[in-house]
């Protein structure tokens, strides 16, 4: 499980932006389910999908997202990752391959976390932000993902990663604009 805590290039829980605003959202909750959930409704309402609000600047390390307060879903769920760990909240990072539009290729990853909650085991949760379509919500034992698996090629991917998969950092940290990371949304074949 210590690699699900730890703080590291990406998910950089120790700087002091994050950590400061872990324990602001931590504040006056009990129990592990109510610090996972604040900090899930923070990063889902507060923090713009940069696609949605067509903001830059391109993050991808979780204080960047939280400073400019904008990520696309993969750089959203390294803040959240990080805000869970520094609560001392096992969090790993999660990946769906979904189709971009009408239910048919070309696909793309769609990056979601999953967090250690006793009692329910890993449990996946999707700060992406609600819009029209759309809506994730924190409420174990049942997941309420942002997108469901419905067409063929699509796939929930099984593991939960520690750090973020080299595809996705490549196209976050290459990518000048918001629409640079739209018309490159990174995949991997199944």
């Amino acid at each position: 499980m210590s690699s699900y805590l730890e703080s590291s290039r990406f998910i950089d829980w120790q700087q002091s932006e994050v950590l400061d605003k872990a324990k602001e959202l931590a504040k006056n909750r009990e129990g592990v389910e109510e610090i996972a959930k604040a900090c899930f409704e923070f990063v889902r309402d507060e923090i713009k999908h940069s696609r949605d609000y067509e903001m830059n600047p391109v993050t991808c390390v979780a204080s960047d997202v939280l400073q400019h307060g904008t990520g696309y879903c993969y750089a959203k769920s390294h803040l959240l990752a990080a805000l869970l760990r520094a609560n001392g909240i096992p969090a790993g990072l999660c990946y769906q391959r979904l189709t971009i539009d009408n239910d048919e290729p070309p696909f793309c990853l769609h990056g979601l976390n999953a967090v250690w909650l006793e009692g329910h085991g890993w449990f996946r949760i999707d700060a992406r932000g609600n819009k029209a379509g759309v809506d994730a919500q924190f409420g174990p034992p049942v997941e309420q993902l942002a997108f469901p698996i419905i067409s063929e090629g699509e796939a929930d991917l099984p593991t939960i990663y520690a750090e973020p998969l080299p595809e996705v950092v490549k196209v976050l940290i290459s990518s000048r604009t918001f629409q640079d990371v739209a018309d490159n949304l990174p995949d991997i074949e199944l």
